[in-house]
């Protein structure tokens, strides 16, 4: 099974990982392979990537809100699950970009691609309001 409960993170192909991070310059990510740490837990760096695992991704797309206030920035690879409340309460309104990938992303682990389409979610301190103090007291 492609993202059974065993496995809820598919490794970020390599060529994507490397287009973003010619843009960004990233140093950090908070849920890499096989972590030390928890990624949750603790304050994130300047330019970060997450690829979350699947099972918790509101959590981890709070926690890139969160950490994007204050004044990092937060890439996600995300799958695109338009229809969830956390897309229509914290990404689509807080989100600097969503960016659409076409077709279906071949994670590095797997020979199949993925059953669903996936984004990648870019979050900047820019849009503060109400929302940082309703959402996150939650």
């Amino acid at each position: 099974m492609f993202f059974s409960s065993n496995n809820q993170n598919g490794r970020t192909p390599k060529k994507i990982y490397d287009v973003l991070d010619k843009e960004f310059n990233f140093d950090f990510d908070p849920c890499p392979n096989n972590p030390d740490f928890n990624g949750l837990l603790i304050s994130w760096k300047n330019r970060n990537f997450i690829n979350p695992p699947f099972k918790d991704l509101k959590i981890w797309v709070k926690k890139a809100y969160e950490e994007s206030l204050k004044n990092k920035i937060c890439v996600m690879l995300l799958p695109v699950r338009s229809d969830t409340k956390i897309f229509h309460d914290i990404i689509l309104p807080y989100a600097d970009q969503i960016r659409f990938i076409k077709g279906r992303l071949k994670f590095e682990q797997y020979e199949n691609s993925a059953p669903f389409p996936s984004m990648i979610v870019i979050f900047k301190k820019k849009k503060r309001s109400a929302i940082s103090q309703i959402f996150l007291k939650r």
